[in-house]
């Protein structure tokens, strides 16, 4: 295999692996021999287990990640709960993500490192977000960028990881709007066909 299909096969392997064991029983070894590669290989490109994990995940969480410029705030409201929904719905991630969150509750090392590359991730996806609402004027000034972050990541979160309940479109578009009246949005503009055209003059 060419250096890059080797790293791809690693990526993978890695995740296949988390998901049937867990981060606890995780071995560099069980991940080569998944791969197809030495360790050497896998040592080659990550220091540790942990260092694997969390280049994985956090390359894996950002992969797919189409740019998120609709023009407006709900629309990139709308675009990102879809995305968040399609990832997290993934029969891997639904299996990793929770066995991590365990693990983290009992390992100070995973836990700290887990928080550091997501809260980034959190703060590089939702920060841009927000940014771009408050230069459209759709978002005041003065947003908690922290606060605004953790309202727009939490809601989702909540309902797919932890409640494990599939959330319909109808929901997402609820959601939407609540986060953007949440953060003090401007109110949503009518769409052409949504205004009373004037009758015919008589």
């Amino acid at each position: 295999m060419l250096r890059g299909e080797i790293t791809t096969a690693i990526r993978k392997a890695l995740m296949q692996e988390l998901a049937a064991v867990g981060y606890g029983r995780l071995s560099i070894e069980a991940v080569a021999r998944r791969a197809g590669v030495s360790k050497t290989a896998v040592y080659r490109r990550w220091s540790s287990k942990l260092e694997l994990v969390l280049e994985t995940v956090v390359a894996a969480a950002g992969s797919k990640l189409p740019a998120l410029d609709t023009g407006s705030l709900r629309g990139d409201l709308n675009l990102l709960f879809q995305v968040v929904t399609h990832a997290l719905r993934h029969p891997l991630a639904s299996q990793i993500i929770p066995d991590l969150l365990a693990e983290a509750a009992r390992n100070p090392t995973l836990d700290q490192a887990l928080q550091q590359v997501l809260r980034s991730k959190q703060q590089e996806i939702g920060g841009r977000l927000v940014e771009r609402a408050v230069r459209r004027g759709e978002l005041p000034a003065g947003v908690d960028l922290d606060a605004a972050i953790d309202l727009i990541v939490g809601p989702l979160y909540w309902r797919l990881a932890i409640a494990r309940s599939a959330p319909t479109d109808a929901y997402l578009e609820t959601l939407v709007e609540a986060v953007a009246t949440g953060l003090a949005a401007a109110p949503a503009v009518p769409r052409q066909r949504d205004v009373a055209l004037p009758g015919p003059a008589v």
